[in-house]
């Protein structure tokens, strides 16, 4: 007899998952799409050329950008502490990690806010330098760093730990310097992950909007995140050109996480 090619309950597992993906997530999407062509092509290039929403857009994904940069480099060398040292506190500092995910953004916005206003613990600080954070696109960067961290560290720390020491000890005992080592044995190792963490905090920080809207001070042209443009489109009852912007903002978005998983497949078969 031949031997089934799949496993007993294909059909079924695939129908529940293609159903509830199509609910959740292909069905609102299309309803998106379809909305916004109601306006037609001439109104949804005029929304999506105006200035406002053009700066909006600047604002959001390049701060995001610079945000997933910053954790993509961050991120790591927390992982690296959590796995490699040991020292007291450490489980504390490791569920610290998670807190993002557990606090409420809009906590998070207010909270950041009163720390890097002019009064603020950062801001009495920072402010007579000359360096101004709340309602300022650095403050708009700070919110995205503080929310995208905990997706880098999450995604890199499991790779860390397959990761055994004796690999350093053994790149070591052949001569590798110590920067040798995590250039050409533990870096090449982590790209993958650290290429998937910085997608997921690009993509996190895109469509952030509690965390950012209290500290970037929401001025049209300068400080103003797509998000917002959205909801004041929304609340001017202009349901056709919130979606065409937000049907925008999605495409935009699916391309850079598209070239995302282009990059690491191509890292993961130059590995292989």
């Amino acid at each position: 007899m031949g031997r089934s090619a799949r496993l007993p309950g294909f059909g079924l597992t695939m129908g529940v998952t293609v159903t509830w993906l199509s609910l959740i997530v292909l069905i609102p999407l299309a309803g998106l799409f379809a909305k916004s062509a109601t306006i037609g092509i001439g109104q949804i290039y005029a929304t999506l050329s105006d200035e406002r929403v053009l700066s909006a857009f600047r604002v959001s994904f390049g701060a995001a950008l610079v945000a997933a940069l910053i954790n993509a480099i961050l991120g790591p060398i927390v992982a690296w502490s959590l796995v490699r040292y040991v020292f007291p506190g450490k489980r504390i500092v490791d569920g610290l990690v998670d807190v993002p995910f557990a606090l409420p953004t809009a906590g998070a916005g207010i909270t950041l806010t009163t720390l890097y206003a002019q009064n603020g613990w950062f801001g009495q600080i920072l402010t007579p330098l000359g360096i101004e954070v709340a309602y300022t696109w650095k403050g708009i960067v700070a919110a995205l760093v503080f929310i995208g961290l905990t997706f880098v560290v999450r995604t890199v720390q499991p790779v860390l730990e397959e990761i055994p020491s004796e690999v350093e000890e053994a790149a070591a005992s052949m001569g590798a310097t110590r920067l040798q080592t995590i250039r050409r044995v533990i870096l090449p190792a982590l790209y993958p992950a650290i290429l998937t963490g910085f997608t997921l905090a690009f993509a996190r920080a895109v469509g952030e909007y509690g965390s950012v809207v209290f500290i970037a001070g929401n001025m049209p042209l300068k400080t103003e995140i797509l998000p917002l443009v959205i909801l004041t489109k929304l609340e001017q009852y202009q349901y056709g050109e919130a979606t065409a912007v937000a049907s925008a903002m999605l495409l935009v978005s699916f391309v850079f996480l598209l070239l995302g998983n282009v990059m690491q497949w191509r890292l993961r078969r130059r590995k292989s």
